[in-house]
C-alpha cells in the first residue's frame, strides 16, 4: 500500500489496498468487514466463537471474498501468513486480549468501528449527534431519533443500539443526521469522533473490570467530547460528566450546555412549572427561556408519569436536537410520539389495579435507582449477578418506597445484607432457583417471582423488575429475563381483563 492507514487522509478515507483484520464477528464485525471489503481491502476476520449464527456470517462473507477464521487459536495471535496494516476490534475485546496486545506491541493501528466509520465517512456526509452515560443512553438516543424525524429529516438511532456506525454513515441513499449511541467500549478505541455535539448522561462505576478502574472508564466517557463543534451536553447534578467537558479538547465555539430538573441557569435546560425549558439555545437566553415541551408530553412513559431520569433523557435529546436546530414544535412532537423500547421501564399491564413494569436493562444499581425513584409504592423483583458493587446506597435510597422485594439470583446475600442494615421492616420473598438449565425451568422462576410480587402488592403499586444486576447466573441475557417476566404477567390471574 502507498501509504499506513493512519496516514491516509481523512474524511473519505480510502482503505483499498489495506489489509485489514476484524477482531471478533458480532454485528459490528460483519458490517466492518462488509462495508471495507466492498471497497477494495483485503479482509480477514477472526473470532474464537464458533456459533451458528457466526458460522453463517462466515458463509455470506466467503462467498464474496472475505476470508474468515473462527477458533480460540485464531483470536489469540496475530496471523503469521499475512501482512495486517490495520485491526478494527470489536466492542467487546478487552485491551489485554492477547492478539490486540500483540497487535499493539507490533505498532499496527487499533481502532473501533466508530473510527472507521469517521474516518470513511466523506465530508458531506451526515452529522453526528452522540450519546454515552453509564445508563439512560439509548431512550436519549430514539427520543433524539423520533424528534429529528419529526422535524423532516432522514435521521436514524445508530451505533450501540440498533444499525452499525459505519452503515450508517456510508448508507447510499445518506442520512442528513446520525443519532449515535456510544458505549464505553466503542469509546476506548475511537480517537476521532468530531460530533456536533455530544452528550454525557452520567457516569457511575460499571465495566471496571474492562476498563482497569473507575478513572479510566471515566476518561473513556469523556472521549465523545474530543472535537464537538457546538455544544458539550452534561448532567450539572453529575460531577463527573462536569469534570469531563471541563477538560475536553473542542473545536473554537463550542460551549458547554447543562440539564437540571429543576430552574435551569444560562446555557441550561430545565423544568420550571411543569415544562421543559431551554436557557442555552437562544439569543435572549440571559433573560427569557424558550418552552420546548410539558411534562404531560411525557406522561405515557411511566405508570405514574415519567421519572426523573425519563425526564431528564428527555432534556438530553432536546438539547441535542437543539444544537442542531431543531425548533420547538418538532422537540414537543417527537417526543410525544417516542415509546419506550422494550425493557426499558416499559408499562407491561395494569391488572387488578397494580402496574407491572419491565426495566430488566437496569443491571446496576444506578439504573436500579432511577427506576425505582419513578414510582411511589413499589414491589421491586432484584436479584443477579451484582459483580461486587455495593447496593447499600440504593437500598438506603429507595427504602421508603419498598412494599415488598422478591430475589432471584443464585446468591441473594448482597441483596439481603443491604436490605436487612437499611430496610429490615420490608418483607422479603426469596424465589427457589431451582434448576434454571433450560428455558422451562427458567420460565417457572420468572412465574414464581411474579406469583410472590403479586401476593405483596396491592391496587396502585407497580411490581418493577429492575435487577441491580447482571442476569448471566440464570438467564441467557437480560433480554430472555424480560421476556419471561413478561410472559409470566400475561398467564397471571386477572390478565385478560
Amino acid at each position: 500500500m502507498s501509504a499506513p492507514v493512519a496516514d491516509r487522509p481523512w474524511p473519505g478515507l480510502d482503505v483499498s489496498g489495506v489489509s485489514i483484520l476484524v477482531a471478533g464477528f458480532g454485528v459490528s464485525g460483519y458490517a466492518v468487514a462488509d462495508q471495507t471489503m466492498q471497497r477494495g481491502a483485503d479482509v480477514l476476520v477472526v473470532d474464537g466463537a464458533e456459533t451458528p449464527e457466526i458460522r453463517e456470517r462466515a458463509e455470506v462473507l466467503e462467498v464474496l471474498g472475505v476470508e474468515v477464521r473462527l477458533g480460540g487459536e485464531h483470536a489469540l495471535v496475530l496471523p503469521s501468513d499475512r501482512a495486517v496494516d490495520l485491526v478494527v476490534t470489536s466492542p467487546g475485546w478487552r485491551p489485554d486480549q492477547p492478539l490486540l496486545a500483540a497487535a499493539a506491541a507490533a505498532g499496527i493501528p487499533i481502532w473501533s468501528e466508530v473510527e472507521l466509520a469517521r474516518r470513511m465517512q466523506s465530508a458531506d456526509g451526515p452529522d453526528w449527534l452522540a450519546v454515552t452515560g453509564t445508563n439512560g443512553k439509548t431512550t436519549t438516543v430514539t427520543m433524539l431519533e423520533s424528534i429529528l424525524q419529526q422535524a423532516g429529516l432522514r435521521a436514524v438511532a445508530c451505533g450501540n443500539v440498533g444499525l452499525p456506525v459505519i452503515e450508517a454513515a456510508l448508507d447510499p441513499e445518506g442520512f442528513d443526521v446520525l443519532a449515535i449511541e456510544l458505549s464505553s467500549f466503542q469509546l476506548h478505541w475511537t480517537e476521532h469522533l468530531d460530533c456536533e455535539a455530544a452528550a454525557v448522561l452520567n457516569v457511575s462505576p460499571d465495566h471496571l473490570d474492562w476498563h482497569g478502574g473507575a478513572a479510566e472508564y471515566a476518561r473513556a466517557k469523556g472521549r465523545i467530547f474530543e472535537g464537538v463543534s457546538t455544544a458539550c451536553v452534561y448532567n450539572t447534578a453529575d460531577v463527573i460528566t462536569r469534570e469531563l467537558v471541563e477538560d475536553a479538547d473542542v473545536r473554537e465555539g463550542a460551549r458547554a450546555v447543562g440539564l437540571t430538573l429543576g430552574s435551569p441557569g444560562l446555557s441550561e435546560l430545565g423544568v420550571v412549572d411543569g415544562m421543559l425549558v431551554d436557557r442555552a439555545f437562544l439569543t435572549q437566553r440571559r433573560t427569557s427561556a424558550a418552552e420546548l415541551a410539558t411534562l404531560e408530553d411525557l406522561a405515557h412513559l411511566g405508570p405514574q408519569g415519567a421519572g426523573p431520569h425519563v425526564v431528564l433523557d428527555a432534556l438530553a435529546a432536546a438539547a441535542l436536537a437543539r444544537a442542531h436546530g431543531i425548533q420547538a414544535i418538532a422537540i414537543r412532537d417527537g417526543l410525544r410520539a417516542y415509546r419506550m423500547g422494550s425493557h426499558r421501564a416499559q408499562l407491561l399491564a395494569t391488572i387488578e389495579g397494580i402496574s407491572y413494569v419491565d426495566d430488566t436493562k437496569a443491571t446496576n444499581p444506578a439504573a436500579a435507582s432511577a427506576s425505582l425513584r419513578a414510582a411511589e409504592r413499589i414491589v421491586w423483583i432484584a436479584g443477579g449477578d451484582t459483580k461486587g458493587a455495593d447496593l447499600d446506597e440504593l437500598v438506603g435510597q429507595v427504602r421508603d418506597r419498598l412494599v415488598g422485594v422478591v430475589l432471584l439470583g443464585a446468591d441473594e446475600r448482597p441483596f439481603t445484607a443491604a436490605l436487612t442494615r437499611h430496610a429490615p421492616e420490608v418483607p422479603v420473598r426469596r424465589v427457589d432457583p431451582g434448576d434454571t438449565d433450560d428455558v422451562a425451568g427458567r420460565s417457572r422462576l420468572m412465574e414464581d417471582a411474579v406469583r410472590a410480587a403479586r401476593s405483596l402488592a396491592s391496587a396502585g403499586d407497580v411490581v418493577l423488575l429492575a435487577p441491580a444486576a447482571a442476569s448471566i447466573d440464570q438467564f441467557r441475557d437480560y433480554a430472555e429475563r424480560g421476556d419471561l417476566f413478561a410472559a409470566a404477567v400475561t398467564r397471571g390471574p386477572g390478565a385478560s381483563s
